[in-house]
């Protein structure tokens, strides 16, 4: 009978070299370079997504603060070329709140009977042409501060337009579609396409009305205006009337707060603006010692509504 066979130190050397070769490479553990490529992808997708995350969050801060803005707008008409001296026809205070949102509007007539600063007593619109006449480029200061002394809103911001730059302005989008519900400004009931010239006769109009009905026909105009501008088919033409509207206004308004009332003016949409009107209730005919017909502001009736509009 053959003797066992007795296994040598190196025969179990042999036998089990091969199970831990094979033993180590069944884990597969990953290196370290793949570890550390691991890492840096994944913090920087954390990095992407934190800074998205905070241009959202500045994007809507700059679009919704501040919480209100109030600027004022002032039509002349009919000035000497070259210069802004003449009267603001139109007065229009405008406060814009992009976080509710809501844009109120009130228009002021411009034989309002009130204490100018400097002057004295007159009417409101008189208040630019002083300012005008005597320092160039101060009629607008002089515009606010009239406001807020007399209806307590305090206005950083101005924009002054030229009426005759209506004509470019709306030349400048093809022409402005209306639809009157009653005749207007000269205009039988129906659809109408105004072209620049047609337009400026609309907004001038006092034909068998008062000032009380030209500020009504000059909202209107606005909000028809600003339908036609967000229409898709106008878009096209946006350049061409960016244009002729520098050509037409000034304003100390900065350009970074135009996006933030765009904005606003985007969400509250051209019906969602609320429109107001110091008309013959809130006022009464005067005729002063020149005999100047004016308005007698009834400031009982006027400040609650200011207040309505204009505060939080």
């Amino acid at each position: 009978m053959k003797p066992k066979y007795k296994a040598s130190t190196d025969d179990l050397a042999v036998q089990t070299k091969p199970n831990y070769v094979i033993e180590t490479w069944d884990k597969k553990q990953p290196s370290k370079g793949s570890q550390g490529i691991r890492k840096v992808f994944r913090y920087g997708c954390f990095t992407v997504l934190g800074v998205i995350l905070a241009i959202l969050m500045l994007s809507l801060i700059y679009l919704l603060v501040p919480f209100r803005t109030n600027l004022l707008v002032l039509g002349i008409d009919r000035v000497p070329d070259g210069t802004s001296v003449g009267r603001s026809d139109t007065n229009i205070l405008v406060t814009v709140k992009p976080l509710s949102p809501y844009i109120g509007v009130l228009s002021i007539p411009r034989d309002l009977w009130v204490a100018i600063p400097g002057v004295g007593e007159n009417r409101i619109n008189t208040a630019h042409f002083f300012a005008e006449a005597e320092n160039k480029g101060s009629g607008p200061a002089a515009a606010m501060e009239t406001i807020e002394v007399n209806f307590g809103v305090p206005v950083r911001y101005y924009v002054r337009i030229k009426f005759d730059g209506i004509v470019g302005i709306v030349d400048a989008l093809g022409g402005l579609d209306i639809e009157l519900d009653q005749p207007m400004a000269g205009l039988p009931q129906g659809d109408h396409h105004l072209t620049g010239e047609q337009a400026l006769v609309f907004v001038r109009d006092r034909q068998g009305s008062d000032d009380f009905f030209r500020m009504r026909q000059a909202q209107f105009f606005t909000t028809e205006l600003i339908e036609q501008l967000i229409q898709p088919s106008s878009w096209i033409r946006l350049p061409a009337f960016f244009s002729a509207l520098n050509d037409s206004l000034d304003t100390n308004l900065p350009i970074w707060v135009w996006p933030r009332l765009a904005f606003a003016l985007l969400r509250a949409g051209p019906g969602g603006i609320d429109y107001n009107i110091i008309d013959r209730d809130y006022v009464n005919p005067f005729i002063t010692s020149e005999g100047a017909q004016v308005l007698i502001p009834q400031w009982q009736l006027i400040i609650p509504l200011v207040n309505e509009i204009f505060q939080d």
